[in-house]
């Protein structure tokens, strides 16, 4: 099985990018289910969601506490929440900065990271700083567990129409695209 945890913050779209997620994973024929976790529920507060995908079907709907990923749709959320707790040795960290590698601190054991300004295309997209789409393009490049194309489809099939399809489409083509992916070893992540 594996499990992605997603961080975000309230209005940014975290649950409905793991819905997303979930969606595209059911359409390249694997198991996967989304598992929303609401908090405080207000715009602008850290929010959680998660996602399984499996060959086998999925009984398991709890919270991810040792997600093998992690994908973080806000680059400010890891100063008020710890987004590597629990995290796998030999896991994945996706993630939205402007910032270069040798600027963030990781844990020990990462072993990938894929890195986009999110924000900034997301600006030049949609004049607001909504990074959901882009991340999952960035995280299917980055981890390879879901096609660009079972996401567009997943896109497609949505509740989004016109214009904010063709917009959350082009995202995610940009997301994988711009994604820079950086392999560590052991000496890099300490």
């Amino acid at each position: 099985m594996y499990e992605v945890r997603l961080h975000g913050r309230g209005g940014q779209g975290a649950v409905m990018a793991a819905g997303l997620l979930a969606a595209g994973l059911v359409a390249e024929g694997k198991y996967a289910v989304a598992i929303p976790s609401f908090g405080f529920e207000r715009r602008g507060a850290p929010v959680v969601a998660f996602v399984r995908a499996d060959e086998r079907e999925i009984r398991r709907m709890t919270n991810i506490t040792h997600p093998d990923c992690v994908l973080c749709i806000d680059p400010t959320v890891g100063r008020s929440v710890d987004i590597f707790a629990g995290m796998r040795s030999g896991g994945t960290l996706v993630q939205t900065s402007g910032r270069a590698l040798a600027e963030l601190t990781l844990p020990a054991g990462l072993r990938t990271v894929g890195l986009i300004d999110a924000v900034r295309i997301a600006m030049e997209i949609f004049r607001r700083p909504i990074t959901n789409t882009l991340m999952l393009g960035a995280l299917a490049r980055t981890t390879g567990i879901v096609s660009l194309a079972a996401l567009e489809q997943a896109l497609a099939d949505s509740e989004f129409r016109d214009a904010g399809l063709d917009q959350n489409i082009a995202a995610l083509g940009r997301g994988y695209r711009e994604t820079q992916i950086h392999h560590l070893d052991r000496e890099v992540a300490a």
